[in-house]
């Protein structure tokens, strides 16, 4: 274990998803998470004093253990409140590379706002091939939506947005949209 981070704190980890992100990943479930939204999926990952340590190692050995998986996905609970923790993580993900996706509470640009002031949340984002972004909104709830729970959530394509500097749509989202203009974006 690298002392330099702190150490993980988990809800669970989906060893093999199929609603998570595109093709088969692994899932690790942070616990702990500052946003409560009303009727979330998680809530049991709210507690940040609740789920069980683990060491990043374990969940590589679990990585490594499948040769099936197309990536990883970090859900929570929040994992921008334990980013400094994931970073060796997303790190090694990447390293060996998988797909990374990242679902969020907080939107992009608030994410960017905070990153001056809390670099390692720019850092775990700088590993992200996609990010799901913005709270869970009940009214706004549809299970006809791709990987995201909420039409005001949004799909993004990380790279692409830090290289431009704001918000890029990742091709899902746009595709959805082409398909169903009727779930256009709705703040």
């Amino acid at each position: 274990m690298d002392a330099a981070y702190p150490r993980l704190r988990i809800a669970g980890i989906v060893p093999e998803s199929f609603v998570d992100g595109p093709g088969i990943r692994l899932t690790v479930f942070v616990q702990g998470c500052p946003h409560h939204c009303p009727g979330c999926h998680n809530p049991q990952t709210h507690d940040f004093e609740g789920g069980h340590f683990i060491d990043r190692e374990d969940i590589l050995d679990m990585i490594e253990e499948n040769p099936l998986l197309d990536g990883i996905t970090f859900s929570g609970g929040e994992p921008f409140s334990q980013a400094a923790g994931l970073v060796p993580l997303a790190r090694e993900v990447k390293e060996r590379g998988y797909h990374l996706m990242i679902y969020t509470g907080y939107t992009f640009e608030r994410l960017m706002e905070l990153s001056p002031e809390h670099p390692e949340l720019l850092e775990l984002l700088s590993f992200a091939d996609v990010l799901v972004d913005g709270p869970f909104i009940l009214a706004k709830r549809s299970l006809e939506l791709k990987f995201r729970g909420s039409s005001n959530q949004r799909i993004i394509d990380v790279q692409e947005s830090l290289s431009a500097g704001h918000v890029v749509l990742h091709q899902m989202q746009i595709d959805e949209m082409a398909e169903h203009p009727e779930w256009a974006l709705q703040s």
